[in-house]
């Protein structure tokens, strides 16, 4: 539904920080869905860790979070800025992701009220939850 092309234009993240591949599925201003696709290529791999690769938990709420954040600009399409984590709550990982595997970043607004966000995140492997999280972020909009 939502390309990379569209995703790099809507989220101020570059390489090799870009952790969202494609949008499949969104729901204004309420529920997106992303898929990340973990391959051995990936720059963290390198030290984490050393013949057991294994994708840092917190790569796997910050995936979670962009998600959230290409859901908060494409809802506000006027909106331009950055949106900066303020807070993670109940993170929970419950099995490692390794390259190959494909995640499925579900992300679900609880609260929205002006530039403050909080979200409901699920990362799952296939039908499996892999990590879960309560991500709060704001948008600091750019003065144009």
């Amino acid at each position: 539904m939502i390309d990379i092309n569209e995703i790099v234009r809507l989220l101020p993240h570059t390489y090799p920080f870009l952790l969202v591949d494609r949008i499949v599925e969104f729901v204004h201003a309420k529920k997106i869905v992303g898929i990340k696709n973990v391959t051995y290529n990936e720059p963290f791999f390198q030290g984490h860790f050393p013949g057991r690769p294994i994708m840092p938990g917190v790569l796997i709420v910050e995936a979670m979070a962009q998600t959230g954040g290409v859901l908060a600009f494409k809802s506000f399409p006027d909106l331009k800025g950055t949106v900066f984590f303020i807070g993670i709550d109940n993170a929970r990982f419950r099995k490692p992701v390794i390259p190959g595997d494909q995640m499925r970043l579900s992300v679900e607004v609880i609260r929205h009220k002006k530039e403050l966000w909080v979200f409901e995140g699920k990362a799952y492997v296939g039908d499996e939850v892999v990590a879960e999280a309560k991500i709060m972020a704001m948008l600091k909009q750019e003065l144009e």
